[in-house]
């Protein structure tokens, strides 16, 4: 049986590990990656405490999909409370919860879960790190409100300063590569870091819809890039990245990818076989994903015209009385 993979074990001992990885169903530290076909709680229940470093997850949003059945807001409360309380029990002492949430909607009403959730976190003794937006262009078309464009993602850790935060694998290009200081002691050295800039806050990410390239039968996929700069700023390799509702399988895709090892849960057997075929076409170096930092696609030309264009054009093709 391998042992666990440490970062102080070198890299060469983290390749190895990683260089024909096992998929097992039942956690272990032999595992590469862990699919747990049931409940989550029973996946956490064979993990031990202190064990993860990360969590990232999307739960359901009590909204009646496949996955799901829809409950009262209490009941959802509850059985997060519960699903998060375990988390938090086998999170290590510098690990981080990643909750990643967007609105419960009923009767053209929306109620927004993170704020709905933060309590639980909170009276767990975790603090919240950041509140990430996760901008999407894609999604459902309201009549009624606002056309929902983003989501949140929750980023907690325990209290003190101890915990993993790399920056640099997860910079972006600067908007200004060559700006450089115009005075003082650093006058004509540049002003950018020359890895790049901070991502923010805000992260404009295109979301899975049909014509994207990582698109299968999940209806609500997380995009591989989003995990990744979760999965590399927050744990280093070698490390355990834990999907509590792994659905399609993107965490532990991007936690392969990565060399961390993973594990997650889903009540539906068919997104449990989903999620081993893409880890079966990361170890077979064939899967398909949009890559990090690529640029969202801007299309050219227009099929409509806005009503105010259409009043400007039709304003400067009549003529004036005078002329």
């Amino acid at each position: 049986m391998l042992a666990k993979p440490k970062t102080k074990r070198g890299r060469l001992g983290i390749s190895a590990f990683f260089e024909h990885p096992k998929i097992g169903s039942v956690y272990g530290n032999e595992n590469a990656a862990t699919l747990h076909a049931g409940d989550c709680q029973s996946l956490l229940g064979q993990i031990p405490a202190g064990e993860v470093q990360l969590v990232v997850t999307s739960p359901p949003y009590n909204i009646g999909k496949k996955y799901e059945t829809r409950v009262t807001l209490a009941d959802y409360y509850a059985q997060q409370e519960r699903i998060i309380t375990e988390c938090v029990q086998r999170l290590a002492p510098g690990g981080s919860v990643c909750w990643q949430i967007g609105n419960h909607v009923a009767d053209n009403t929306i109620v927004p879960l993170d704020i709905l959730l933060y309590p639980i976190f909170a009276k767990l003794g975790l603090v919240l790190r950041n509140r990430i937006i996760w901008h999407f262009e894609h999604g459902l078309h309201c009549s009624r409100r606002l056309s929902g464009r983003y989501e949140t993602i929750m980023w907690f850790t325990r209290p003190g300063a101890n915990f993993v935060f790399n920056l640099d694998p997860i910079r972006v290009p600067q908007k200004y590569p060559g700006k450089k200081y115009f005075k003082g002691p650093k006058t004509g050295q540049y002003s950018a870091n020359p890895l790049g800039k901070n991502p923010g806050d805000v992260w404009i990410i295109p979301n899975v819809k049909h014509n994207h390239v990582e698109k299968t039968a999940h209806p609500c996929q997380f995009p591989v890039e989003l995990v990744e700069r979760l999965v590399l700023a927050l744990s280093n390799e070698g490390d355990l990245v834990v999907d509590p509702f792994m659905g399609a399988g993107s965490t532990l895709v991007a936690a392969m990818l990565n060399r961390r090892r993973s594990a997650g849960a889903d009540v539906v057997a068919d997104y449990v076989k989903i999620a081993r075929d893409r880890l079966e076409s990361v170890c077979a170096g064939t899967l398909r994903i949009r890559p990090r930092n690529r640029e969202v696609y801007k299309p050219n030309g227009a099929i409509t015209i806005a009503p105010w264009q259409r009043e400007q054009d039709d304003a400067a093709a009549t003529p004036l009385p005078f002329s």
